[in-house]
């Protein structure tokens, strides 16, 4: 990513930088505990079970199970604190950003609203603030808690058994490389669905805020059908969407279970002298299947990642321009009137443009009289309506 980017997520994550760290905190005990569980169920299979034992010094299959007990209740309120504290501070998130784009939009000057159709603006401030908290939600702090588990799960296995968690991670190259392939091929396809997104958003918006033109000169008909082909297009753009996805899950429980059948063969026929406990391989075959959660999480993380960073260039590419922004210190300064002004309005050679040279009004000269209204006439295309914007300008 560039420098700038960058520096506009860090603009965004400033503000919640605390929350975060809590909230990695808690997950980081959350997973410390999903680690633990299956350890604790080892020790009764094999200390207790196998042995025909209930009691072991002072530590009994009771203690035990209500450890385990302790941890699950322990996990789920954490889990349940995490979630709402994630979904709060992505709401902050919404909160200001989408309040700061409104703004904008308010104190934006007339030329910045000519050239930015209004459901291009719709789109902003709705598709892509909700594309920016969904990288708050399930990014920032779920991708630390994914890498703690991973480290964790690793370590587990190693220490358990070294020969065997070395012929299992053997399984993660594969599962990551396949992973990225399909995750890059159902990026393109999202990319290509959310380009359709936006162009039936920003369709429907103005076609909404225009319904009156739409009517006047009749054309129901033809945005009717302008509608329907836009829907065509974008119902058939997430076909291919729902097959990558669906293969992709498809393919981590293959190689979930080629893992677990891996490590039952291997012990079965004793591989590399490998003789392992009942306990040992029901924690190796749980630990397998948990450590390639978090790593399909990373991969399909990348996607929100880029739709989130392009939604935020896009924001913040309107946001750091402030040269559209008006100025309306001097409107706040202006002179009270304790008495009803009469009088006429009079233009002598008059000269506009919103841009350079390429003027709107050309050495005009009228003169309005108490009370006299006027009226702009001239042919469709003649620009009437920039006399109009350049009139509401100046009330």
């Amino acid at each position: 990513m560039k420098n700038q980017t960058w520096q506009r997520i860090y603009k965004m994550l400033k503000p919640q930088k605390k929350a975060i760290a809590i909230i990695s905190i808690l997950a980081i005990i959350i997973n410390i505990g999903e680690v633990i569980k299956p350890y604790i169920i080892k020790v009764v299979i094999d200390d207790y079970i196998s042995s025909g034992l209930w009691q072991k010094g002072i530590m009994t299959v009771g203690i035990l199970g209500a450890i385990y007990i302790s941890i699950v209740l322990i996990g789920n309120i954490l889990d349940f604190i995490v979630s709402t504290a994630t979904s709060m501070m992505g709401e902050n998130v919404i909160y200001s950003i989408r309040n700061k784009l409104y703004k904008y939009i308010q104190y934006a000057n007339i030329p910045f609203h000519d050239r930015t159709p209004s459901g291009t603006l719709f789109v902003r401030i709705t598709s892509d603030v909700e594309d920016i908290t969904t990288f708050f939600k399930d990014v920032i702090t779920t991708f630390i808690k994914d890498i703690v588990m991973i480290i964790a799960l690793a370590i587990m296995m190693l220490s358990l058994n070294y020969k065997l968690a070395l012929i299992c991670f053997t399984l993660i190259p594969f599962v990551v490389i396949l992973s990225i392939i399909i995750t890059k091929v159902s990026n393109k396809v999202r990319e290509y669905s959310k380009r359709v997104k936006t162009k039936l958003n920003i369709f429907l918006a103005e076609s909404i805020y225009g319904v009156k033109l739409i009517k006047i000169f009749n054309r129901q008909y033809e945005k009717e059908k302008e509608c329907e082909k836009l829907c065509t297009q974008f119902w058939k753009s997430r076909f291919p969407t729902a097959y990558t996805e669906g293969f992709l899950v498809a393919f981590m429980l293959i190689f979930e279970n080629l893992g677990v059948s891996i490590i039952v063969w291997t012990c079965i026929n004793k591989l590399f002298g490998i003789e392992l406990d009942v306990g040992v391989i029901y924690i190796f075959v749980t630990y397998l299947k948990q450590i390639f959660e978090p790593i399909n999480r990373i991969v399909e993380n990348f996607e929100t990642i880029q739709e989130a960073i392009v939604s935020i260039n896009k924001i913040y590419d309107i946001l750091e321009h402030k040269e559209y922004l008006e100025d309306f210190e001097d409107f706040e300064d202006g002179i009270e009137l304790d008495e009803e002004i009469e009088g006429k309005i009079e233009f002598k050679h008059v000269w506009f443009a919103y841009e350079g040279e390429n003027w709107i009004l050309k050495d005009v000269n009228f003169t309005i009289e108490p009370g006299q209204s006027i009226a702009l006439v001239g042919r469709t295309g003649s620009r009437k309506n920039n006399y109009n914007k350049f009139n509401q300008s100046i009330l």
